[in-house]
Formats: structure tokens, sequence, C-alpha cells
């Protein structure tokens, strides 16, 4: 069975996260993706490590399965290059500082004008009109603007999320968008202009927060581990120095907590823990008891004991036992994808699995790997693209 997105041709002016990430999925569903890079160094985060062979561990995340254009769009062969291949393409998508793509003349207005079945897809900080229009935008900045940061960590110090979740919604929303509009051009001929901004993408995620704050007048506070508005829902050392982290979502599974894990039946009726607030607004309480518990307990038998009693539990792992973990091993989750130079790393699969069609997962890119190719697809000669090198313009 052919991939879902076997015809489709993207073009990406695209950089860091959040474009890469949409234009990866796209990729993995089979469309052809051609990253347009700026010459002699490209996507700047191609740089941001070395650690995966000598290559950046995001830049590899990012854009397997993609072709590497080298291109000056700023200058007129340039950008008269990336309009030739905009004409053939499906869908254009580009996350530039604000205002840089509109200043090339590759706003959407305008190359809808000229290319009208052409999808395009901005991605920006905080959207392209506003009062904030024109900031630049970084994923932890975007989490400080949104109050993640303020409800994320300890009750002594807010902290940023383990990885670059405003980057991530929005590549996200980025993606689930530009497969409606394929849709929708399909099924009426008719082409779409989406934007998606990282602060909308996040406010988006930020929902349950805001809403308590807004009608509780009181945002939930910091709690580490623990989930802030239920409780027991977190983590307990056990007698080997082991954490786990338990979650109890009803009444019912709080009764059989009490009855199998912490040998107490008359617990679940105790007034101070029957209801889920009433346990909330004990929590400290609550959680010396449980905590005395598990401290006595080794760990295989307080999995056990949660099992036994139908509580949603889990090992807090470090990363490298999740790159060992059994879910993956066992369900064949692992993929090798090539590097620039000829070596290998271990990628994982995409999260979504279609029956009969096997995801994309070719080569990560070198700089301008492809501009040879692409540019004799469009009708350069070799001495022609000699030319256009040494004149910078890829």
């Amino acid at each position: 069975m052919p991939q879902p997105l076997h015809d489709i041709t993207v073009v990406s002016l695209e950089q860091a996260v959040a474009a890469p990430f949409a234009t990866r999925q796209l990729a993995d569903l089979g469309a052809r993706v051609i990253k347009v890079e700026r010459p002699e160094t490209g996507d700047f985060a191609r740089h941001y490590d070395e650690s995966v062979h000598g290559e950046s561990s995001y830049f590899v995340w990012l854009n397997r399965s993609k072709e590497s254009l080298t291109l000056d769009a700023k200058t007129g062969e340039g950008a008269q290059i990336l309009q030739t291949l905009l004409a053939r393409a499906d869908v254009f998508v580009q996350n530039l500082a604000p205002g840089a793509a509109a200043r090339l003349g590759f706003d959407p207005a305008a190359l809808r004008a000229r290319h009208p079945k052409l999808i395009t897809c901005t991605i920006s900080g905080y959207g392209t009109d506003g009062p904030w229009s024109g900031r630049k935008a970084y994923d932890l900045l975007v989490q400080c603007e949104t109050g993640l940061v303020s409800i994320t960590g300890t009750p002594g110090e807010g902290v940023r999320t383990g990885v670059s979740v405003a980057d991530i919604a929005a590549g996200m929303y980025a993606y689930s968008g530009i497969l409606s509009a394929l849709y929708r051009r399909a099924t009426t001929g008719e082409s779409s202009a989406l934007e998606v901004s990282l602060f909308d993408a996040l406010a988006e995620w930020m929902g349950s927060p805001a809403y308590y704050t807004k009608y509780t007048g009181a945002q939930p506070p910091r709690t580490g581990a623990r989930h802030a508005t239920i409780a027991p829902y977190g983590p307990f050392d056990t007698a080997e120095g082991d954490t786990v982290l338990l979650g109890i979502q009803n009444e019912r599974e709080w009764r059989s907590f009490c009855a199998t894990v912490l040998g107490d039946p008359a617990l679940a009726t105790d007034e101070r823990f029957a209801t889920g607030s009433a346990r909330v607004a004990h929590r400290t309480e609550l959680e010396e008891i449980i905590g005395a518990r598990f401290g006595d307990l080794p760990t295989s038998r307080a999995l056990e004991l949660l099992d036994t009693a139908g509580v949603a539990n889990a090992r807090l792992n470090q990363v490298d036992q999740f790159l060992e973990h059994p879910v993956l091993a066992e369900r064949d989750r692992w993929r090798p994808v090539g590097l620039p130079g000829g070596a290998e790393f271990e990628a994982l699969l995409p999260p979504v699995n279609l029956s009969g069609v096997e995801p994309v997962m070719n080569a990560v890119p070198a700089l301008g790997e492809h501009t040879a190719a692409i540019l004799r697809g469009l009708g350069h000669g070799d001495d022609e693209i000699e030319a256009l090198r040494d004149r910078g313009i890829v």
C-alpha cells in the first residue's frame, strides 16, 4: 500500500523545532519534504549539540526522510528558484523570524495569488497580528508567558518542562492543520492559508489550569511530581529506595487502595479522606500514611499490591531505563536511520500506526545534500549549478 502522502510535495523554510516537527511527520507519511537551508550554516538546530555520532540530537529527531536544499532566498536568483519550486509544490511551511517571509515576498497572500492551489502554513511566536506580532519567541519564553512555568516545579521554584513543549504543540497543530487543508483541497478544490503560533498552541494546552484559575480565583499550586488537584496522585519511596507513582481517579479505586494496599478499609470513609476534595485538603496527612506504608514495602511488592487493587502505577524511570523499556522492545518500536557520513542511529517509529502502511524512515540529510538533484529537476544544468554555488546562492 502506498504511503498516504506519496504524491504530496512540501517545501519548508524551516529552522529549530516547530516547523521541522510538523514537516517530519508529513515525511513519515510519504510526503516529499524539501528543506530549504541557509548556504554554509544551514538550520541552526544542526549545531545544538554533537551527541548522535557527531550530529545534533534535535536535528536527527526532526529531519529524517527530508531533502536538504541550500538556497539564499534573499537574492533575486534564489527567490526565483524558490518560486519555481513552489509552483510545483502542494504545501509551503515557514517559521522564520517575524516578518522575514513577507520581506522576501513569500507572505501567504502573495504566494496564493501566484499559486492558487498552494497550501501555506505560517508558524509564529505570538501570531502575525496583534501587539506582539514582531516579538521573538523561544520555547521557554512562551512557557513563561502562558503561565506554564508558574504551575510546574516545586513549591519553592517554577521550572521549564524537560522538552520543548511549546514548539512541539505548535508543530502538532501545524501538522494536523496541514492534513485538514489537504483534505479540504481534495474535496472542494480550495486551498487554505494556515497560521499557528507557539503562544496559541500552548494556551490551548493550558486549558485546565486556566479555567481552574479563572473560576476559583487561585491557580493550581506547584506540587512537584504530585497532581495539583487530585490526591493521592504522585510519588512514594519504597523500602529499597525506588520511587513508585500511583494515581487514584475515582472512589472505587480509593476504597480498593485502602483495603488492599494500605490494609485499612476504614480509612476510605475517614472524613478527612472520604472525598476527592477532602483528600486534597488533607494531602499532607494522607501522604504521611501512604509514605509510611510504602517505606515498609519492597518495590516489587508495592507494585504487586497496586496492580491487585486495580490502581494505576508506574516506576519513576531515568531516561536510560525508558530506552530499555519492554513496551518499546517487545513491540519492535525502533528502526535504524541513516546519518550524514554513513553512520546510523536508532529512531523510534511514529506513534500513529496505520494498518498496512510502513512509515518512511529514511536518512537524515547532510547540509545541501540534494541541492544539485533538486536544481537539475528544475531544469538547471551542472555548469549553472556550479555558478550558483560560486556566487553563494546555493
